[in-house]
């Protein structure tokens, strides 16, 4: 049996849940659910990823249509089979790039590529690492620049 690491406090506070995305086949029927019956608006369509982001309270709720480039990366369609939920982001502060890498590592997670992504608050940096069981987590730091909410 593995002895579990001896506990490392990170140096950031998750501040809750920036983003879920939703793989989905039919992306109309999605996006009036969302809109029209939970009433999200529509606050960003990027049409070159098929993505469109709603706008859930503080947070946003993504539907990637599996048909277009983000979708096409997750694999096959919705079913018993695969899955609609490609990862859930959680929004991190302080966003200190060479500490939380070095946590991560500590930790024996290795990271994703940091990248500059849309969130919630905005375009901020941002990591994707995967959980035990190969769940995709991303970390988002804060918004920057005139996008930043």
């Amino acid at each position: 049996m593995t002895k579990a690491p001896a506990f490392i406090s990170p140096s950031f506070t998750v501040l809750g849940l920036d983003h879920i995305v939703i793989r989905a086949r039919d992306v109309p029927a999605m996006v009036a659910f969302y809109r029209d019956v939970l009433g999200c608006p529509v606050e960003k369509d990027q049409a070159e990823l098929g993505l469109i982001q709603l706008r859930s309270g503080s947070g946003l709720i993504d539907i990637v249509d599996v048909a277009g480039k983000l979708g096409r990366e997750g694999g096959a369609a919705p079913g018993a089979d695969a899955h609609n939920v490609d990862h859930f982001c959680l929004s991190i502060r302080p966003w200190d790039e060479a500490a939380l890498l070095a946590h991560l590592t500590a930790h024996g997670v290795t990271p994703g590529e940091v990248g500059r992504r849309y969130g919630a608050d905005g375009y901020g940096q941002s990591i994707y690492l995967k959980d035990p069981e190969g769940n995709s987590v991303e970390l988002k730091g804060p918004g920057e620049g005139p996008e930043a909410i």
